[in-house]
This record gives structure tokens, sequence and C-alpha cells, in this order.
């Protein structure tokens, strides 16, 4: 009992460090770029965007509160130019926070996938949902269809299409379904390729299918982050049964949870937040992989405290991606799905080997 005091409590702390530390890199990174912007000017910046932003809702819909005097006294005097006033508000702050979401949504889906399946390989870009919402955001781009929505169900049909391959009997083997993901995946990738080649614009759908943050704005902010959030909070909803059943689905049905039910809205649930995020940044790989199996080594396997740890953590560490992405050969931006590989495949790799050390000991 005590051990699990403990447990929560360092939990909790490792959150609000985390949720500090996630702060001070949003605001340090609206810091980066070309124009020379120090982080205390984009923090005052970012500061007054949010101030002026929440005054002038609130003045449309409560306008006894949002002409309140008291906005006067929280307001600072602006002592920056115009111009960087822009380029902090809609580029740099949109930039990071998609990034943000993007990291979240990601690091969130490859925490239920590997709680789900019980294998720390397994993340939404392995398992084929990656590249059910690559395939659906190309078709969208080549014939104008809305990307988000496209992006989302072809990343469903394609999760739906692993899960009845996997399926035997009324059940789905763990392995299997792994297996049939990077089947799929592989499958589905090489029509999207199709694609990319008949498409007129195609250099600029290959820099998409690389991972880019290159054209943010607060539009793809505001549609994939209602996806992403809401996606996340309801998995959220599934951390006990996900704790359970990492004791044996024998053990979980005893204790009431329904396996196979919940294994289908965990899938789709994933495949939502991973389509939104595909939708905005095209692919990303690794990151799914990468946090959730950090984060468990730190805080453990409780997902009641693992779902939110990798979902912060997602967010600072492909905040830090892209930051790289964008400094690493100026002023040319690097696509930051290339950073994340440059992580996540030696990472891999080291768990492929830790696997075969444990198969074979």
């Amino acid at each position: 009992m005590d051990n699990m005091i403990d447990t929560t409590r360092h939990g909790r702390s490792m959150l609000a460090l985390l949720t500090v530390l996630l702060v001070l890199v949003t605001v340090s990174n609206a810091a980066v770029g070309s124009a020379d912007i120090s982080a205390f000017t984009a923090a005052k910046i970012t500061y007054m965007g949010i101030l002026e932003g929440t005054q002038n809702t609130l003045s449309r819909f409560v306008p006894s509160v949002g002409q309140s005097p008291v906005w006067d006294s929280l307001s600072i005097t602006k002592t920056w130019q115009t111009k960087h006033e822009i380029i902090v508000l809609k580029s740099r702050i949109p930039r990071v926070v998609l990034a943000g979401l993007v990291g979240a949504a990601l690091s969130t889906a490859g925490c239920a996938m590997q709680g789900l399946l019980k294998n720390p390989m397994a993340d939404p870009y392995i398992i084929g949902m990656s590249s059910g919402a690559s395939l659906g955001a190309s078709l969208a781009m080549l014939v104008g269809l809305h990307l988000q929505a496209t992006a989302f169900v072809f990343s469903v049909l394609t999760i739906l299409l692993v899960y009845n391959i996997s399926k035997v009997g009324r059940s789905v083997p763990t392995d299997t379904l792994l297996l049939a993901g990077i089947a799929v995946g592989s499958f589905l990738s090489a029509f999207t390729s199709f694609l990319v080649y008949i498409n007129e614009s195609r250099d600029h759908v290959i820099f998409w299918m690389m991972g880019s943050f290159a054209n943010p704005s607060w539009e793809k902010v505001g549609v994939s982050g209602i996806m992403i959030i809401a996606g996340i909070i309801l998995l959220y909803r599934h951390a006990w049964s996900l704790n359970v059943m990492l004791l044996g689905e024998e053990q979980a049905q005893y204790l009431g949870v329904n396996i196979e039910w919940v294994k289908k809205y965990v899938l789709v649930l994933a495949s939502l937040i991973t389509g939104a995020a595909v939708a905005v940044s095209g692919i990303i790989g690794f990151v799914g992989l990468i946090i959730p199996h950090i984060t468990r080594i730190i805080v453990g396997p409780d997902h009641r405290i693992l779902f939110p740890t990798s979902t912060i953590t997602g967010s600072i560490f492909l905040i830090l991606c892209d930051t790289i992405s964008r400094i690493i050969i100026p002023p040319e931006n690097l696509p930051v799905g290339i950073i994340t590989a440059m992580f996540g495949a030696p990472f891999f790799i080291y768990l492929l080997r830790k696997r075969r050390k444990t198969i074979y000991a």
C-alpha cells in the first residue's frame, strides 16, 4: 500500500515537472527562427495574445465580464515591433502548438497500443494506422477531399481491416494483430507511393510525407486539436481496463472487463487521434514507440499516470525535434520526420536486441 502511494506521488511530481517544462519549451521555442526575437519578448507577446483572445471571446459571449476594467490592469505595455507580434502569434506559436498536439497524439496512441498489445514495439506507425491515414491524406490532396476527415476515415478503416485479418474465432491474438498491422501498413504504403507518383504537385506531397510543420495555422490547430484532445480524454477513461488487462485476459474478464469491446474502442480512439495528427503533419514515425517506453520506465506501468505522462513528454519531444529541424541547416526547414527517425530507428534496434535476449535467455 505504501509503495502504491509512493508511486502515485512520484507520478504526480513528474506530471507537475513535465507541465512546467512544457510551458518553458513552448515559450522558448517561439523565439527560434530567422527573425531575432528574444525568448522574453516572445513570452510577453504570447501572454498578451492569450489575454486579448480571452477578453475578445468573453466580450462576445459575456459582455459584462469581457468589458471589465480589470483587463486593463492585467495588460502590459507593448514594447515590441508589430512585425514581431505577427511572426510570433501567426507563425511560431501555431507551429509550436501544432507540434505539441501531434506529439501528444502519437505518444498517447502509442501508449494505448503498447498497453493493449502488451508489446513495447507497438505504435501507430508500426501497426499500420499512420500508413492508412497517410493514404487517405494523399488521396484527399489528389482529388480535393477534406484532409482531416479523409485521413481519419482511412485510419479507422485500416485498423478495422487489421483487426478482422487478425481475428481467430471471437478473439484477436495480440501478436497476430501486430504482424497484420505491419503487413497491411506496407501494402498501403505502396498505394500511397503510387498516388504520390501520379500527383502533379508530388514535391509538396513528398515533403509532407516526411513529416513537417512548415505551414502552420490556427485553423489547423483548431480542427486537429478538437479531435486529438477529445480522443486523448476518452482514452484516459480506459486506463483502469488497460491496467487490468496487463494481468492477463482471463483475469481481466474475471474482473468484469469486456476484452474485445475494449480492444475495439481503444483501437478506434487511437485511429482518431493518429488520423488527426497525420492529416496536419504527415508521417512522423517512432514518437509513439520511444516516448511511452521511456515514460513507462520512469513512472511505471499504471496507465492512470502513464497516459498523461506520455502525452506531455510526447509534446515536449516533438517540439524539440521540430526546433532541431529548423536550426540544423538554416535557413532551410528539415522535415521533422527525419529527426524523429534518427532517434527512433536506433531505439527500435535496441528494443529488438533486448527482446531477443529475453526470448533466448
